[in-house]
């Protein structure tokens, strides 16, 4: 159920933004990114299910249509505000405790790699309570575990109602692991996203 008072989010705690997608979550994010305005102030990561065979063209697609910068994420890249890493095909994407990009070649998790739990249960050790991690539209469990390990840390957990979704086994695996803080539609999600821009503090990775 969404709060009724958007601002329980506490924004000004918030450091940095991870999402996770699966099927449909092209279309998905469509409905998301676009909308953050220029000067958003967090950094967002973004695993989604990929093919391992081919390179990924999602981040020059949503580079063109994005206010803020969109690109793939590189080894040992420092992560920016206001910046959208996208995972590249076959490999686990990580932040550092030193609030760095990896990239990894560990066997994949729930068939995936890039996993969804790689990249939450390493940004939830690195932000803590500094982080919102996002579940959206998938067809695997993969997410769940990496959502509870954010909220155990302290961080704000937003769940795709699973209702609204392209595929629905994904945000309802992750809501019966590990709850959620508030669930939303695609439209909801995208206007609270937003409306961090006025509200969450420039992020440079430390929670300083």
């Amino acid at each position: 159920m969404a709060p009724e008072d958007p601002t329980c989010v506490a924004a000004a705690h918030l450091r940095a933004v991870a999402i996770g997608a699966s099927a449909g979550g092209v279309d998905a994010l469509g409905a998301l990114l676009p909308g953050l305005p220029a000067g958003f102030p967090l950094p967002v990561l973004v695993v989604l299910h990929l093919p391992p065979q081919r390179p990924s063209q999602l981040a020059a697609m949503f580079n063109a249509r994005c206010a803020v910068d969109v690109h793939e994420a590189q080894d040992k890249e420092p992560i920016r505000p206001g910046t959208v890493y996208f995972a590249p095909p076959d490999y686990h994407l990580l932040v550092e405790p030193d609030f760095t990009l990896a990239l990894s070649v560990d066997p994949p998790v729930l068939y995936s790699r890039p996993a969804i739990d790689v990249l939450f249960e390493s940004a939830s050790a690195a932000y803590a309570e500094g982080l919102l991690a996002i579940v959206l539209t998938g067809a695997s469990h993969d997410g769940a575990a990496g959502l509870a390990a954010v909220r155990r840390a302290g961080g704000t957990a937003w769940v795709q109602q699973p209702a609204s979704a392209a595929s629905p086994v994904m945000p309802a695996a992750a809501l019966r692991a590990a709850g959620a803080d508030a669930t939303y539609t695609l439209s909801e999600m995208g206007k609270l996203l937003a409306t961090l821009a006025e509200s969450a503090p420039p992020a440079h990775g430390r929670l300083n």
